[in-house]
């Protein structure tokens, strides 16, 4: 059960961010707040009629219309909804798997790469589900297998939009999986954790206050807290595998109030009950190391 739980795990990292997210960053990036003639891809016509058929299926499908019914409105102008929802509902097997898609961006180039990017995600999710449960069934070995996926507005104000969007497998036990996309909505362009910094020494600093903030925890919670850290009364041949520092492109997403969130997804940094957990970094901590405090203040 734990190698199909790694699979679908793997199924859902692995899938790939089109080449050409990068290429729209950069563009966006020299263009800032210019706006973007009005254009429509030839390929959008196609999705275009598919919307309006969509959206004129609301009227012969209330499960479609219950979905709809919960689309966070984002800012004045971008709003995030359930673009598709797959689901399975049997006896030990059940999935439900809903996909964002954002709509209203200017920067149309970019919102078509991450809705791209969801769509291919949650097909992905799905499918490897279906064959999982095709191989469970074969075999006749029984046993329960799930997953869920959706998304969550963690950040949405005037300057950012940041959403999150998680996997929970369960084989056995469960695992979750976050993932985050934060955009700058007045300059329609994604932003990632280096292009915050003016170097690499941002891993560092961040990755040391929140070894501090872990040992903190520990300290303070009678045990209702744990971390694989050093230096937190655990004997070290006793840890698993002790954090030493976050990847340049760890998952983060930025708050309401312009602070540096840093997430783990389950079992990275803890003990599986410890579930998702978050840090967010003092901006004291980053001053030295930020491009400039648009973002983070």
């Amino acid at each position: 059960m734990d190698k199909k739980l790694k699979n679908l795990e793997k199924q859902y990292t692995d899938v790939s961010i089109p080449k050409e997210l990068d290429l729209v960053v950069e563009r966006a990036l020299k263009q800032g707040r210019k706006k973007k003639k009005n254009r429509t891809p030839q390929w959008l016509l196609g999705s275009a009629a598919a919307a309006m058929l969509f959206t004129a299926s609301l009227n012969v499908s209330p499960a479609m219309a219950r979905t709809l019914s919960d689309i966070p409105v984002v800012g004045s102008v971008v709003k995030v909804l359930t673009w598709t929802e797959y689901e399975v509902a049997e006896d030990n097997f059940d999935a439900n798997i809903k996909v964002p898609a954002i709509e209203n961006l200017d920067n149309q180039d970019l919102a078509n790469t991450l809705n791209e990017k969801y769509r291919a995600e949650g097909k992905a999710l799905y499918d490897e589900f279906i064959t999982e449960v095709g191989d469970l069934k074969a075999s006749g070995s029984g046993g329960h297998l799930g997953v869920d996926s959706g998304f969550e507005i963690k950040t949405d104000n005037d300057q950012i939009l940041s959403i999150g969007r998680y996997v929970v497998n369960t084989v056995g036990s469960s695992s979750t999986v976050m993932e985050y996309d934060t955009i700058d909505k007045e300059n329609e362009i994604l932003i990632t954790l280096p292009m915050l910094f003016k170097d690499k020494n941002y891993i560092e600093a961040i990755s040391e206050n929140i070894k501090e903030q872990m040992r903190t925890q520990i300290a303070e919670s009678n045990q209702d807290k744990v971390y694989w850290v050093k230096g937190a009364g655990m004997a070290d041949e006793d840890l698993m595998e002790a954090f030493s520092a976050i990847q340049p492109d760890q998952q983060f997403y930025i708050s309401d109030k312009g602070k540096l969130v840093i997430s783990f997804d389950k079992y990275e940094v803890a003990p599986g009950f410890m579930g998702v957990v978050e840090f967010e970094i003092p901006t004291d901590v980053l001053k030295d190391d930020l491009v400039s405090t648009k973002y983070i203040h």
